[in-house]
């Protein structure tokens, strides 16, 4: 019987640093201005240096992690977030005083950045076709 290549089958998390007292502001970014749902992480793992959020029903999160060395990120280093609506997300953005920064166009993803409270750098994407269609 032949064997199968095995292939990558989506991305299931994004971890980004935090000071280690940036618990609340996590929960303020992720959880409030973002509206994704916090979830208990592992007691295997230290949960008192975790705060884990729900990004969207697939499955899908993102790991904040406390880590003292925090520094400078690369300007380019960032987790991309879908959106259904990037436009009311920018209105609600606006309520929670978050600043927004406009991106490079690509065909058929409207897309902005956002920084979390830690300086890094989260893109907000709606996907409404192909980027490679011409049309």
């Amino acid at each position: 019987m032949p064997q199968t290549t095995p292939q990558i089958q989506r991305l299931q998390h994004a971890s980004v640093p935090m000071p280690p007292d940036g618990h609340a502001a996590a929960r303020r970014f992720y959880g409030a201005a973002l509206g994704m749902d916090e979830l208990p992480p592992p007691t295997t793992l230290e949960v008192d240096r975790l705060v884990w959020f729900r990004a969207g029903p697939g499955g899908h999160e993102v790991h904040c992690f406390a880590d003292e060395r925090l520094g400078p990120n690369s300007p380019a280093q960032h987790i991309c977030l879908q959106v259904d609506n990037l436009a009311g997300f920018r209105a609600h953005l606006a309520t929670h005083g978050i600043a927004v920064e406009e991106a490079t166009a690509i065909r058929n993803r409207p897309r902005c950045m956002v920084h979390d409270p830690f300086g890094n750098l989260i893109e907000l994407t709606q996907i409404d076709g192909d980027y490679r269609d011409g049309s």
